[in-house]
């Protein structure tokens, strides 16, 4: 991607403390945009932020702290930025999990589902006023994507950690063609990105045992899909950047009757669970 210094752009960034949103994080501030760092450990959030705002020409940061497998969390989050900005330029869903100790949240939610899932599209729908319609959300999708089990998605099945990552890649996916469509022009672009498979984050690491590729690779194309002009245009669309081009994803996510029903769902779960909460919210 084009180093150009570009307009400045206020971009909240999910899952900034490591792998592809760490060095997606250091390029955009290095772009000298203002990048609003998320993260779920106020430790290493902070050291990040620090990290960041010491770069030459760079942009200012910002941390948020919310642990995205609690959707109050999420609620929290998304009112803390509303409180700041009354304007985002580009919201990019990067946070995912793929192994953990813990799969099951306090909510009784599958945490892949909750984090992959839930967590992006609620934060997406209350973030979305304040998006206009030449922003962009983007969505980190992946190769893995396999059909969705609607009770294992709502927390009344268990799967192993490589079904459970897949279904919620899709339904992910699935979710943001359907919002994208639903909002039309009105709206920003919604566009879901497989960054790249095996690349080097430490979920790769954990879950397959290999060192995995250059992570820059990611943040590359992260960047061009926040920020170039080629994804303005591009909404409801999936980016695979293993083949590097827009193509068709997983066919379920094509179907516009499969989508809703997985949206009807999403939302009946949210209903339930996403109850506002607080977060700290501290400018770094």
């Amino acid at each position: 991607m084009s180093t150009e210094k570009t307009m400045q752009k206020t971009i909240l960034l999910t899952g900034a403390t490591d792998g592809i949103g760490l060095e997606t994080a250091r390029m955009l501030v290095s772009l000298g945009h203002t990048v609003l760092l998320h993260g779920r450990n106020p430790a290493k959030l902070e050291k990040v932020a620090k990290t960041l705002a010491a770069l030459p020409d760079s942009g200012r940061v910002e941390s948020y702290v919310a642990d995205l497998s609690r959707m109050d969390a999420v609620e929290a989050l998304a009112k803390a930025v509303a409180e700041k900005h009354a304007k985002l330029d580009v919201l990019i869903n990067n946070a995912g999990v793929f192994k953990t100790n813990d799969p099951i949240t306090l909510d009784g939610l599958d945490v892949r589902f909750a984090v992959n899932t839930f967590a992006p599209y609620l934060l997406t729908k209350r973030l979305l006023p304040l998006i206009e319609s030449s922003g962009r959300v983007i969505n980190l999708s992946s190769a893995a994507q396999a059909p969705v089990d609607l009770e294992a998605l709502v927390g009344r099945g268990r799967l192993p950690d490589g079904a459970a990552y897949a279904q919620s890649k899709l339904a992910l996916t699935m979710w943001s063609r359907n919002m994208a469509l639903a909002v039309k022009n009105g709206g920003p672009a919604i566009i879901a990105v497989n960054p790249r498979s095996f690349l080097g984050s430490k979920m790769v690491k954990a879950a397959y045992g290999v060192a995995g590729g250059d992570l820059r690779i990611g943040a590359e194309i992260l960047c061009r899909a926040a920020l170039s002009d080629e994804f303005a245009v591009a909404s409801g669309q999936y980016f695979d950047n293993d083949s590097g081009r827009f193509t068709s994803p997983h066919p379920d996510a094509l179907d516009p009757q499969k989508s809703e029903k997985i949206v009807r769902q999403i939302e009946a779960v949210l209903a339930k669970v996403a109850k506002p909460g607080r977060l700290l919210n501290s400018p770094a």
